[in-house]
């Protein structure tokens, strides 16, 4: 179902977008950060080793950005920041206070917005933590993966499991009360026995939050010359069924820990559901700042140059700009809607588009109830759990022609 919702026309320096100039009108703001110590061996976000030259260059045009850009975003709210990577936690403290004022003196924030940084394991020290703590952030989220140093030696990942729990144990010391621990299955040789003996020690440690995701072998990374189609270990990957057993395994085993999924992905605490990730999959605005960050503002998706010599010199033209059609949104409504686990509304569909859901998806939602992959309950359709272990399938059928 994986359709790529921006199209290819670049544009100018310019983007023609009318605002709604209301007042506290929401919006979520991800800043990103591309460096990393090194690539990992399954990762194909934009990113990459630098000097701190280079570094240094790049934080100074991301202030000019927000000074740029802001001006047209001052009678908008920020619910959300996220700044992601690449690893933020990179940033010296300093760095990162530094970023948060920039950002304060610009945008206008609601008072308890959440503001979450991404951090690997190994990369937290005391006095970035207490910075952190000082400059507004206050939701971590740590990408250990892996409990198992095999596994993480495997993902080219730089901690061991020992040095992530020194930076989750030096997080909690400094106050932090919002964590999320990433994890990854379908790892090479990784059996069901062998995630969830991770997932009982990440369950142990009473994290807010736990993101589980399967690994995709991504064309253009070391894993896929290794275990992509046709590679010469693609057997070492779990089989299918061996992925569903250990997803069904997991989700009862956070279930049963008080985690209430939320989400395909993801799993939370009460009150701990990330409410910038919900922001993405209801289609709510939100601003990219940084190297190659994408936006969707008022319907219309665009995304930030991809050139970081263009985007120090400050060069930023947008590379894909997409005015998103009634048919283009509907289906966005859908497929990205139907990731929660409580689905989407059959009502605000209607008051959104002016169409009925019936009207426009009656054959393929009947045809998912038939194959019980899709259930309604009152004013919601959702996901069942067997429509989640099939997602892709479900949701393709969601894309107009």
């Amino acid at each position: 179902m994986q359709r790529n919702i921006e199209n290819n026309n670049k544009k100018g320096n310019s983007l023609a977008i009318c605002y709604n100039r209301t007042m506290n009108k929401d919006l979520m703001l991800y800043v990103h950060i591309p460096f990393c110590v090194r690539k990992c061996a399954y990762c194909d976000f934009l990113s990459f080793a630098v000097t701190e030259d280079t570094k240094a260059r790049y934080l100074a045009a991301l202030h000019r950005e927000i000074e740029r850009v802001s001006e047209e975003y001052r009678e908008w709210m920020i619910s959300s920041i996220f700044i992601g990577g690449g690893t933020p936690s990179l940033l010296s403290g300093e760095e990162v206070k530094e970023l948060m004022k920039k950002l304060k003196d610009h945008f206008t924030l609601q008072a308890d917005a959440e503001i979450t940084l991404e951090c690997n394991p190994g990369t937290l020290t005391t006095e970035k933590a207490q910075a952190y703590k000082i400059a507004g952030i206050n939701r971590i989220s740590f990408g250990l993966q892996s409990a198992d140093n095999e596994e993480l030696k495997l993902l080219g990942r730089i901690h061991t499991y020992e040095e992530f729990l020194a930076s989750y144990q030096l997080a909690r010391e400094v106050g932090f009360t919002n964590i999320n621990i990433d994890l990854m299955e379908g790892l090479p040789g990784q059996t069901k026995d062998n995630f969830l003996c991770t997932l009982e020690k990440v369950i142990a440690l009473q994290p807010e939050h736990i993101s589980m995701y399967s690994l995709i072998v991504e064309p253009g990374t070391t894993f896929y010359e290794k275990y992509g189609e046709a590679a010469p270990f693609e057997g070492e990957l779990p089989e299918e069924e061996e992925e569903r057993l250990t997803y069904y395994a997991a989700r009862e085993c956070m279930e049963a820990a008080g985690f209430r999924q939320y989400e395909i992905s993801n799993f939370a605490k009460t009150q701990f559901a990330c409410r910038h990730n919900v922001g993405y999959w209801e289609r709510k605005d939100y601003l990219g700042l940084g190297l190659g960050a994408a936006s969707l503002i008022e319907q219309k998706r665009f995304k930030n140059t991809t050139s970081i010599v263009d985007y120090m010199d400050g060069n930023c033209d947008y590379e894909e700009v997409q005015a998103l059609s009634k048919a283009e949104q509907m289906e966005e409504y859908m497929f990205l809607g139907l990731r929660k686990t409580e689905g989407v509304s059959i009502e605000k569909f209607s008051s959104l588009y002016h169409v009925r859901m019936q009207d426009v998806y009656g054959t393929w939602i009947m045809r998912m109830h038939e194959e019980a992959l899709l259930r309604t309950e009152g004013d919601r359709i959702s996901l069942t759990n067997r429509g989640m272990d099939v997602s892709n399938y479900v949701l393709q059928g969601f894309l107009l022609d």
